[in-house]
């Protein structure tokens, strides 16, 4: 293949002006009437006469010089488009969704600051460009090429995915598949100002917007309708929510049309939701518009919703065919809408460039991208699993250790921590490595050691947010929060309108802000409505950012099952498989009051200091439990003194039995410590392992007493299928494990209501049956 700068300058010279045939090969007859219209219509546009670059166009006060470099932006996006559908068919480039069309989306770059943070639609290209161009040293025609050839060099993902973001640009990376990055920018412009009232360092002025787009058939998924309603919620409370939400309305969800009037009709007479709506092919009146939508956001501190009027041109993405279901007089009138020709007539008629000078302009522009093709095709390629899943779980144990030891607020964090103690508050005062806290060598059961520990957590650093529906005021549904909120404000921990995705948005959006949010999840049944927002939001910010930006998260889920005179599946679930699917998530399991303790901790350093998404699964009938062996002996209290610290990925041993190693975690770690002491009485010794960290799981520890015995057995208490034994069995068996293995699970089943329940659970009876049988098997020669 020639060059393509060269056969650039090879047709230029020639007189060719179809800048198409710069690399040869089959024209697209769709990419070729594009550009044939753009010229036909400049040649027809009669010029206005000439002015200067800084005089008004216009009665909004649009100048000719804005007009140039907002035309120049728009240029950009729609030959980088058209770039990365010639790469792809020439195998040099990888999927990617073009902004053809929509390039009337310059105007909100142009109506908003550098430093507002912007989480984009995939066809918000021309923002991009534009807001880009603004930070000197950018450069955002290289910096998108080198995506769509999915470089490692790519700035933002390093060739993991082609995404619109840039750290030094405010533009968050996102997949901004179905609105799901709606909950996290309302979360953000909910945290902007609680950060900025705590005195906490934030990369975004106090009084920023947040600007977040999304397409016209992604505004009725629930993930939108929820995120929009969540804004209107809070600032119908008169919580700040400074948020501007753009719906680049093209009309079409891949093949579905979307009605003419549908999307104001939704959401243009919204109580609380300010509407503006702009034509996105007429650039003058829509930069108006945008500017008024941005300005009343800023000021009034309340969210905003503009809907731009755009055409989708050249189909759905690169493989897209759409005239197997539009008719050509749809595919004709939107053509005829193209706002990168529009504008470039807007600039002939009123004197600021001739003919000429636009195409000469547009042709310049497709040089620059032909360049930074060519350039960007030639860049290698990640080309190994180590340097593709570094961003995803970087883990500093000795750093994350020396946090989770710590007695005092961070030291490079400012500002008081906004709380207001009352007498059961827990302060931390001791700086010594034992963790000694008042009143800490208390025995305690689960709920108290997880209440003490977030209230040290929130009196030691003004970083932490603890909220979630009913965790406030009445201080959760098991009293785990209790107290709380009257000691640290309801700036530190307050309640939530129901809805999960809400709820685990807020947090990612805080996350950004400079928080360590704290979210709950009331029961494990419930974050399945919201799972998208840990896998498709929270564990990929790190991987599709290179780690630029990060999510330091720990979720807190009331869940698992053996709840007693209360519950069905929605109060009694035991299945976790969605979760422990997720790279990079950290799941703790504590089973005790002082490994909960230290866990909680841990996985609060390990967000802060690692950006780690943890999940923090609380067993429901272990919170209030007190007991192990009989009535009264409370030898299931602990105290909490002393265990600040639980590294990630180890396991705890109760017992020293040479004869069988029981794995197991949770609710299964006290059946099976009974099950152990009746074997005991029989002269058969067992060692309980409670693996703490189902993701990742504590291999060293489990091949190490499964080795000790040469006999495991795993009491799960998740599914047999898709459950935690699994896994398990298969890590022994891929470390070479050849003893006698086994596993007792509960069944294939949702959990029902009442007494049924103990059908289909794991019990003791079932632990020592396959205990024995394991026993009584002979060993494998």
């Amino acid at each position: 293949m020639l060059r393509c700068a060269g056969r650039f300058r090879l047709y230029a010279e020639s007189g060719v002006r179809d800048i198409w045939d710069i690399w040869g090969g089959v024209i697209n007859d769709r990419e070729a009437e594009l550009d044939q219209w753009f010229r036909a219509e400049v040649a027809a546009t009669t010029p206005g006469s000439p002015r200067p670059l800084q005089e008004a166009i216009d009665a909004t006060g649009l100048t000719g010089q804005r007009c140039a470099e907002l035309f120049d932006a728009q240029a950009a996006s729609r030959h980088l488009d058209l770039a990365a559908r010639r790469l792809t068919r020439e195998g040099h480039g990888f999927y990617s969704i073009g902004s053809s069309g929509h390039e009337g989306n310059v105007v909100v770059a142009a109506a908003l600051r550098v430093t507002d943070p912007a989480l984009l639609h995939y066809r918000s290209g021309a923002f991009f460009v534009h807001r880009a161009r603004q930070v000197p040293g950018l450069d955002p025609i290289r910096d998108v090429m080198l995506g769509v050839a999915a470089a490692a060099a790519d700035p933002i993902s390093g060739g993991r995915h082609k995404v619109f973001g840039s750290k030094p640009a405010h533009v968050i990376p996102q997949t901004s598949t179905i609105a799901s990055h709606l909950p996290r920018a309302v979360g953000l412009a909910f945290a902007i100002e609680r950060a900025a009232h705590l005195r906490l360092r934030s990369e975004w002025p106090a009084d920023s917007v947040v600007v977040c787009s999304f397409g016209d058939a992604s505004a009725n998924h629930s993930t939108a309708a929820g995120a929009i309603n969540t804004a209107v919620h809070t600032a119908h409370q008169n919580v700040p929510i400074p948020i501007l939400f753009v719906c680049e309305d093209n009309g079409l969800g891949i093949s579905v049309p979307t009605p003419r009037t549908w999307i104001e009709q939704a959401y243009g007479s919204r109580p609380g939701l300010a509407w503006f709506d702009a034509d996105g092919a007429d650039l003058s009146a829509a930069l108006a518009t945008a500017s008024a939508a941005a300005e009343y956001v800023r000021a009034h501190r309340k969210p905003a919703f503009l809907r731009l009027r755009t055409v989708r041109l050249l189909g759905h993405a690169g493989s897209d065919v759409e005239s197997a279901y539009r008719r050509p007089a749809e595919i004709a009138a939107d053509l005829r809408r193209d706002p990168v020709t529009a504008t470039a007539r807007l600039l002939i008629a009123t004197g600021v460039r001739t003919p000429a000078e636009v195409n000469a302009r547009y042709d310049e522009i497709a040089e620059q991208v032909a360049k930074a093709a060519e350039s960007a095709w030639n860049e290698p390629k990640l080309a190994s699993a180590a340097a593709v899943i570094a961003p995803l779980a970087p883990a500093r144990p000795t750093v994350v250790r020396t946090d989770a030891l710590r007695s005092t607020p961070e030291g490079d964090r400012n500002g008081s921590n906004g709380s207001k103690r009352s007498a059961n508050t827990v302060p931390v005062h001791s700086d010594s490595d034992s963790g000694e806290t008042a009143g800490s060598g208390e025995q305690l059961t689960l709920a108290q050691a997880v209440n003490q520990t977030l209230a040290q957590l929130l009196t030691r650093d003004p970083d932490v947010l603890v909220f979630g529906e009913d965790v406030g005021r009445k201080g959760g549904v098991y009293g785990v929060t209790k107290g709380l909120q009257q000691s640290f404000g309801v700036r530190r921990v307050f309640d939530t309108l129901l809805d999960e995705q809400s709820v685990l948005g807020t947090a990612l959006g805080a996350a950004l802000a400079g928080f360590v949010p704290i979210p709950e999840i009331q029961y494990l049944a419930y974050v399945h409505n919201a799972e998208d927002q840990l896998r498709g939001e929270a564990a990929t910010l790190s991987f599709f950012s290179g780690g630029r930006y990060r999510n330091p998260v720990v979720v807190r889920i009331a869940g698992l099952a053996y709840q007693k005179g209360f519950g069905g599946h929605f109060h009694n679930d035991n299945s976790i498989a969605a979760l422990r699917d997720i790279p990079g998530l950290v799941i703790a399991a504590p089973a005790r009051a002082d490994d909960a303790a230290a866990m909680l901790r841990t996985c609060v350093s390990a967000a802060r200091v690692d950006g780690r998404v943890c999940v923090f699964l609380e067993p429901i009938a272990l919170y209030h439990t007190r007991d192990l062996y009989r009535a009264g002996d409370g030898a299931w209290l602990a105290p909490i003194s002393g265990v600040r610290h639980a590294d990630i990925g180890r396991a705890r041993v109760h017992g020293t039995g040479a004869h069988l190693t029981i794995v197991s975690f949770a609710n299964g770690v006290p059946m099976s410590l009974r099950v152990a002491r009746r074997l005991a009485a029989d002269g058969i010794h067992a060692r309980v392992l409670d693996l703490r960290w189902l993701s990742p799981l504590p291999l060293e520890d489990l091949l190490d007493n499964a080795r000790a015995t040469g006999r495991v057995l795993i009491a799960d208490e998740t599914r047999r299928s898709g459950g935690v034994s699994e896994a398990v069995c298969t890590a022994l068996l891929d470390a070479g494990f050849d003893g006698r293995l086994a596993r007792v699970t509960s069944a294939d089943s949702f959990v029902p209501l009442g007494p049924a329940a103990s059908t289909v659970l794991l019990d003791e009876a079932a632990i020592e049956s396959a205990a024995r049988a394991l026993l009584a098997a002979p060993a494998p020669r």
